[in-house]
């Protein structure tokens, strides 16, 4: 954190910190993630001196959090499509591909 942070984003900073180690993060990556979101909740709040234009475009992180959680890059691999598929009991399923797994998952097909 930066000198002359306010408590609050002290608190804010550990409270990000210990929810990324939580899940599985290493701890330089979990600080790495909690500076950039305190630094850009601080921009966007107008709490430091310099803010970078992207700092204050589009949704803040408190409310983006969790959007993008969960599906990784590209959203779950072929073979846990195709595992749902077959659970689902959905026939043709082994010649399908990524895509059509997905869209046969979606009712699609």
């Amino acid at each position: 954190m930066p000198a002359g942070s306010s408590p609050k984003r002290e608190r804010q900073y550990e409270h990000i910190k210990e929810g990324a180690k939580e899940r599985g993060a290493s701890t330089k990556t979990a600080t790495r993630i909690a500076a950039a979101t305190v630094n850009k909740e601080r921009a966007r709040a107008g709490e430091s001196k310099t803010a970078s234009p992207s700092s204050l475009r589009g949704k803040s992180p408190s409310v983006r959090g969790g959007q993008h959680s969960h599906s990784g890059a590209t959203g779950r691999t072929k073979e846990q499509l195709y595992a749902e598929v077959k659970r689902r009991g959905i026939s043709g399923r082994s010649t399908m591909t990524k895509s059509q797994l997905q869209h046969a998952l979606a009712g699609k097909s």
